[in-house]
């Protein structure tokens, strides 16, 4: 992130609980988005003794590159009575979470079509002359290695950083590695550079 969190309190005492937890949801959301500029939270105690919800009020801004922002602002109303403020930051930011995952996909240029031709995950890193490289995973942010003997139809020589794929995986030794890697989007670095690394040094650990 380009500008460190802002973390505002009014009305309400700042603990050390809140904070660690305000700050481990901003670290999730970064997986997502990893190239978010900055990101403002709010929390509130808007009022004493609300008739019904809840007292508390969570608002997150989140600014991302081409002038895109997101907003939540979540306050609890009929039917949640007095839930804890632990579980309404949590609620905004899932809120934050999908939009997220939904304009960082949209600016990466996926679109979900037919479930057998639905991107999964997207090719960060390449490693040509060694035969294997990196992807990172949609749903999840996880980055995931990958041999040219696991691309279908021996199209490891097709790849490039930033075509999107559908993937499988299991758990190796040295962490996730795919089984099967398909070409499902040959858009490539051209298009994507701003949001995927066009390379990258060779991670630790993998020969």
């Amino acid at each position: 992130m380009q500008i460190a969190p802002e973390i505002t309190y009014r009305n309400i005492e700042k603990t050390d609980a809140i904070d660690s937890l305000i700050r481990e949801k901003i670290t999730k959301l970064e997986k997502f988005c990893d190239y978010m500029n900055s990101c403002r939270v709010v929390v509130e105690k808007a009022h004493k003794h609300p008739d019904s919800g809840s007292p508390y009020k969570v608002s997150i801004d989140i600014t991302i590159p081409h002038g895109r922002e997101i907003a939540v602002s979540h306050n609890p109303d009929r039917g949640k009575q007095y839930p804890p403020l632990e579980v309404v930051i949590r609620d905004a930011f899932e809120a934050a979470r999908r939009q997220v995952v939904g304009l960082s996909t949209e600016q990466k240029g996926i679109r979900k079509t037919h479930p057998e031709q639905e991107i999964s995950a997207v090719i960060t890193k390449l490693f040509p002359e060694q035969g294997y490289g990196f992807l990172k995973a949609i749903d999840t942010g996880e980055e995931v290695y990958f041999h040219r003997n696991s691309v279908v139809n021996e199209d490891f020589a097709q790849l490039e950083v930033g075509n999107g794929i559908r993937f499988k995986a299991t758990q190796g030794e040295m962490g996730l590695q795919a089984t099967t890697v398909q070409i499902i989007d040959r858009q490539s670095s051209a298009s994507r550079s701003e949001f995927v690394p066009e390379s990258a040094e060779k991670p630790m650990g993998w020969n």
